[in-house]
């Protein structure tokens, strides 16, 4: 990586921008503020603390195994005005259809991408390949990459924050961002707490490969156990993300391969052919989690650590994309008039484009976890006669799809 604002080890070096978490969303944020960069000369530290593998350079090798993640249209565009798209697409599979039914009732929703005028709903492209582009990216702008390295100290200052390392270097910067995903602690270190809301279930994640082509179709099953979602990847694989009730994982993860797919196939049925083959298979706990606050003087919470969301309507990295380009719009707009980037101003404006969109998804997706998780046989045909009257309105059901595509908030 360049490291342009290098410095000795007992030297305090001055930056506009310190982002804390090089990940998806540290590294996206990075990379949005290429233009800022160049034109106002902002100067800016990402610090990441897990090991970056030296991949950049390296041929790509796609695991089955790999983590994805879906992207909305909306976020592709995003992509696009970063330079990256055309790269990102080279391991994408695109969304055609979305599909939503629930096991043992008639009703069901197609959205449909034709129907917009659109030669795709979204995209889902592997975690590690998204992290190779921005990380490419990354490597040819001026900024200071600290990695492996941990915030060990931070103290709050008239125009910042102080921020010392565990690799010994110490910056003085005008804004930090937290984008760790917060599990580094950093947040609450900061005295920030969170709302959390459990919800007594556990995602189990991994890769099956169906017995035909998926043709770019996306499902979301509801079943009694919980909601079962397929998203098409290349080929004819497709990651999966089953919801379980917790505890009620563990037997499914000792499974053999072969018995844990028999089970798969009974609980989503045959509606995307055969299920043939599985990859690792992982768990983890499923909780809503929101920052009790997103900005203070100098500093702005990003992507899951300012809020986690089921991944029952796969917009938890699409809302933090959308934060990273009002946060890097507000900064935009500080330049311009000549503010502080961390003044309350700026971030004052980006809060304020920040908090309908994110009430309005945090509440769609809870709420769409609570309606199918209610185990009631007459609210299950209520919901099956939903399922069928939004499939026959069509304006409606492509009001739906444009809101699940980011083209609207």
């Amino acid at each position: 990586m360049n490291t342009a604002l290098a410095q000795s080890r007992n030297e305090t070096c001055n930056v506009d921008v310190a982002i804390v978490g090089g990940g998806l969303v540290g590294a996206s944020l990075a990379c949005s503020l290429a233009p800022l960069i160049e034109r106002f000369g902002l100067t800016v530290a990402v610090i990441e603390a897990a090991p970056m593998l030296d991949a950049v350079q390296a041929p790509w090798q796609p695991s089955f195994d790999a983590r994805s993640s879906a992207i909305a249209q909306g976020s592709a565009e995003r992509f696009r005005d970063m330079g990256l798209w055309e790269a990102m697409l080279e391991a994408a599979a695109p969304i055609s259809q979305i599909h939503v039914s629930e096991r043992g009732r008639l009703g069901v929703t197609r959205l449909l991408a034709n129907e917009l005028d659109q030669s795709a709903l979204g995209y889902v492209i592997p975690n590690a390949w998204m992290g190779r582009v921005l990380h490419h990216r990354l490597s040819g702008l001026p900024l200071a990459w600290h990695c492996p390295a941990t915030v060990v100290e931070v103290e709050p200052e008239a125009e910042g924050h102080r921020l010392t390392l565990s690799d010994g270097s110490t910056f003085q910067a005008g804004l930090t961002v937290l984008a760790d995903g917060g599990r580094s602690g950093f947040k609450e270190r900061l005295g920030i707490g969170s709302d959390e809301t459990p919800y007594d279930q556990v995602a189990l994640i991994a890769n099956v490969e169906v017995s035909h082509p998926h043709g770019g179709t996306a499902y979301e099953r509801f079943t009694r156990e919980g909601p079962i979602a397929l998203l098409p990847l290349q080929g004819q694989q497709m990651a999966l993300i089953w919801t379980h009730e917790a505890g009620r994982e563990a037997p499914r993860l000792a499974l053999g391969d072969g018995a844990f797919l028999a089970e798969l196939q009974q609980a989503f049925g045959d509606r995307a052919g055969r299920f043939r083959r599985v990859g690792r298979r992982h768990a983890y706990p499923l909780t809503l989690v929101t920052a009790r606050e997103s900005i203070r003087p100098g500093l702005a919470v990003l992507g899951n650590a300012a809020h986690s969301l089921h991944p029952v309507a796969g917009q938890g990295f699409n809302l933090a994309l959308r934060g990273v380009t009002d946060l890097v719009a507000a900064l935009g707009m500080a330049l311009e008039s000549d503010e502080a980037v961390g003044g309350m101003l700026a971030l004052r404006d980006f809060e304020a484009r920040r908090i309908v969109d994110r009430h309005n998804v945090v509440r769609f997706s809870d709420g769409l976890v609570r309606l199918f998780g209610i185990d009631n046989v007459l609210l299950s045909h209520v919901r099956a006669m939903g399922l069928v009257g939004l499939n026959l309105m069509g304006p409606l059901r492509r009001g739906l799809a444009r809101r699940a595509m980011g083209l609207e908030r």
